[in-house]
């Protein structure tokens, strides 16, 4: 490889890290003109797969789906169940947290109760057990009727929305269709994301996995990171209460155009690292005309996807037009009947902790020969306090 050398100047300096090499991640890579893989594995590609399958490739690199995915699939089975202990902990949490800080505690709670401290172990237990304990933080943090006991036999997926307590009428398999779509599609996202770094960050001082995740989810929770799903939704939402339920294009230029003018932001388009629209997106866009192509939210997302590339497309300082994943993630789950932001970027955790658990596995196990990598200690100038 290359040897790289950055030329250090003030411009390099507080720029949150942006584009200089620190590692390797062996799970997957994110290309500016192709977007996501997994491994070897473009993302759309994965799609056809069943969550479980792709955690295994994610995992292993493999994609077999005989006797070594099933090996995987019984490990996972064998180590799902919270104890009754870890259940009564989290529903005694207080229901004013933020439900991403219930889920951080959440973690925490797992952790002290039935970690193992082995990566190796808590990466596994962690995978298996997030179902679980996801369901108990929605429904806890909703008022919602306690889960139903955890049948891991059902399926990854399917097993987490039957522990949902969700209220009224909703069509689960619909419902558990895109999420087994959306958990693919948000289980690893390169070494670099906030959330990634940070969970790796944290464990570069031998704290647990679980200690470690839950400040992985601290860093999702941010309005720049994962809440942005909420954002985007709130932004459609906007839209459709000025543009109506049948958008043309020339209102939907004028309303994107106008914020713009007024220096606001247009959520759910750009990304750090692609140039073209996020494949992630694409899918999404695919599902939505494909399942609910008449839901008025999907109606003016579809719209803002044209008018907002269009108009971003007239500024050259804009690096990315495009929509990014979270520009559909929101509205697709209200349109298909949960309707409940709060949750969208816990949702979002529950894919993402699975690949950055193996990220930190990798860290801590496997690299500088099985050393694991050095405690995070980057430099810092001083700068006194005169110059602020």
């Amino acid at each position: 490889m290359a040897k790289l050398i950055h030329e250090i100047t003030d411009e390099s300096l507080e720029t949150g890290l942006r584009g200089i090499p620190v590692g390797y991640c062996v799970t997957s890579r994110v290309d500016p003109q192709e977007g996501l893989f997994y491994h070897d594995k473009p993302i759309k590609e994965l799609t056809h797969y069943s969550p479980e399958a792709v955690l295994y490739f994610l995992h292993s690199c493999n994609l077999e789906t005989g006797p070594g995915l099933q090996s995987f699939l019984e490990d996972l089975k064998k180590r799902a169940t919270l104890s009754r202990e870890s259940k009564d902990a989290i529903a005694a949490l207080p229901r004013r947290l933020h439900p991403m800080e219930m889920f951080s505690a959440a973690l925490l709670i797992v952790g002290g109760l039935e970690g193992k401290n082995n990566y190796r172990e808590d990466c596994l237990d962690i995978i298996a057990k997030l179902p679980e304990i996801v369901a108990c933080v929605i429904n806890h943090h909703a008022g919602w009727s306690e889960a139903t006991k955890s049948n891991p036999e059902l399926g990854y997926i399917e097993n987490f929305v039957q522990m949902l307590s969700i209220p009224g009428d909703i069509d689960k398999v619909a419902f558990c269709e895109f999420l087994r779509l959306f958990y693919i599609l948000h289980m690893d996202h390169g070494g670099g994301n906030l959330s990634a770094f940070t969970g790796k960050v944290i464990a570069s001082g031998l704290s647990d996995m679980y200690m470690s995740l839950s400040g992985a989810m601290c860093a999702l929770a941010g309005p720049r990171h994962g809440y942005a799903n909420q954002q985007a939704l709130e932004f459609v939402k906007e839209a459709h209460a000025r543009l109506g339920d049948y958008p043309n294009e020339k209102d939907t230029e004028t309303f994107i155009r106008d914020k713009l003018m007024k220096k606001e932001l247009i959520y759910g388009f750009g990304h750090a690292v692609l140039r073209v629209e996020d494949p992630r997106a694409t899918i999404f866009y695919e599902f939505a005309r494909e399942h609910v192509p008449n839901h008025p939210l999907v109606k003016v997302a579809l719209r803002i996807r044209e008018a907002g590339t269009k108009v971003l497309k007239e500024d050259p300082k804009v690096a990315c037009p495009y929509p990014n994943i979270d520009a559909m993630s929101g509205t697709l789950l209200t349109a298909l009947g949960f309707p409940y932001p709060d949750y969208y970027t816990v949702l979002f955790g529950l894919a993402r902790s699975a690949g950055i658990v193996m990220q930190i596995v990798y860290e801590r196990m496997i690299a500088r020969g099985g050393k694991g990598t050095p405690i995070v200690r980057p430099k810092y100038f001083y700068k006194p306090k005169g110059t602020c």
